[in-house]
């Protein structure tokens, strides 16, 4: 039955992706065919085979001990602070941030980060009928994060036309900052975010391929990579703390507010309606979790836990799973592999406001898809939790 469903849940992705297309005729379903396949041997080997749980286990190793080392920082700062054997929200998943975008920063000084992302993203682009430039971009936003990835890639920002514009953003909503993903580690299960990582990775370019489907001339697949302002060591690692640091914050006062928000919301529409406002988007989005494969008795919470990730961010969304504690495993898989992109509201500013600090006429044409952006980013997350969902 949940191979029917998850089949159902891949052709329902297809479906409303393709109704938006804005060129159908355009659509190369050869490379198509190729990206999800992967994307399905990739969920396998990670969600059922010894060695992806050997990989994961080691990606999440390495993770558990740059947070260890992360926490020596933390505790030097901010010992004392937190009641013995508990540590707060903020010290314990959000300062770690700050390490992470150092260590970043240490292997983009190196260039052993732009070695990686540029020749993975050459390779992507044999596989995904795609641009270089377009490739690259997936790869870096994964790894750098959706606002900086830009500025390795400024020099062709103003030469962009509005479709591979798209590409691009898409890419980079899609996907998460390395920096954070230590953070979700402490949330959720290490291998649901490996396996979301990569399957989203392969998501971006099978939904604009449908949604925005183009080829680029040869003349055009041209790949010019912005060699960051040479700076001395000390000054690119203070620089990359600060970044680091601000994100930290930025994350912490982001959930202030929403969760204050939507605790507000939630009381408004209990005393008018007798349903909280999260409930009730549960009822919306439970359709849509039932065809990414979570049971129907399971599909309202399921659903209100995808919601709140759209209309706040996926910490918040993250925190509501942790507390739900009579779902089956199968639907805390899928939600979770849902929740891990930048697929919401507030990603349409960050990433139309970094293009517009790079580029003020092409930010002005991010702005104007923003909405189409969002849509295209929550059908990845969509199509990753429903093959993730084949083999839980």
């Amino acid at each position: 039955m949940k191979y029917i469903i998850a089949i159902l849940g891949v052709l329902v992705v297809f479906i409303l992706t393709y109704a938006v297309s804005n060129n159908r005729k355009e659509i190369r379903y050869k490379p198509l065919f190729i990206m999800i396949a992967l994307q399905m041997l990739f969920a396998f080997a990670l969600l059922n085979t010894g060695a992806g749980e050997f990989l994961i286990r080691g990606f999440a190793s390495v993770f558990e001990k740059l947070l260890a080392y992360a926490a020596e920082g933390v505790n030097f700062v901010f010992g004392g602070m937190a009641n013995e054997g508990q540590m707060p929200f903020f010290l314990s998943v959000l300062l770690p941030i700050v390490f992470i975008s150092a260590l970043i920063g240490i292997l983009q000084y190196t260039k052993i980060l732009p070695f990686v992302i540029k020749y993975i993203g050459l390779v992507l682009s044999k596989v995904n009928g795609m641009g270089k430039l377009e490739s690259y971009n997936a790869v870096a936003s994964a790894i750098l994060g959706q606002s900086e990835v830009f500025i390795s890639v400024k020099k062709q920002f103003g030469m962009l036309p509005k479709h591979r514009l798209y590409t691009m953003c898409a890419s980079a909503m899609s996907t998460v900052s390395m920096s954070i993903v230590g953070a979700y580690m402490q949330i959720i299960d290490p291998k649901y975010v490996v396996t979301a990582l990569i399957l989203n990775l392969f998501g971006g370019f099978i939904i604009a391929s449908i949604l925005n489907p183009y080829a680029v001339a040869k003349e055009e697949d041209i790949l010019e990579v912005q060699d960051e302002e040479r700076q001395s060591f000390f000054e690119m690692l203070g620089e990359y703390i600060m970044d680091g640091f601000k994100v930290a914050f930025t994350v912490a006062a982001m959930l202030i507010g929403f969760v204050a928000i939507i605790a507000m919301v939630n009381g408004i529409f209990m005393g008018i309606v007798g349903i909280s406002f999260q409930e009730l988007l549960g009822y919306v989005f439970a359709p849509i979790a039932f065809v990414m494969g979570v049971p129907w008795h399971e599909a309202v919470t399921a659903g209100s836990i995808m919601a709140t990730k759209l209309v706040s961010n996926e910490f918040v969304a993250m925190l509501d799973l942790s507390k739900q504690t009579a779902l089956s495993a199968r639907t805390v898989g899928i939600v979770s592999v849902f929740l891990v992109s930048f697929a919401n509201f507030s990603s349409i500013g960050i990433i139309a406001g970094a293009v517009k600090g790079l580029h003020e006429k092409q930010g002005n044409v991010v702005a104007r898809f923003g909405l189409k952006l969002l849509y295209g980013a929550t059908m990845v997350s969509v199509l990753s939790a429903t093959v993730a969902g084949l083999f839980l």
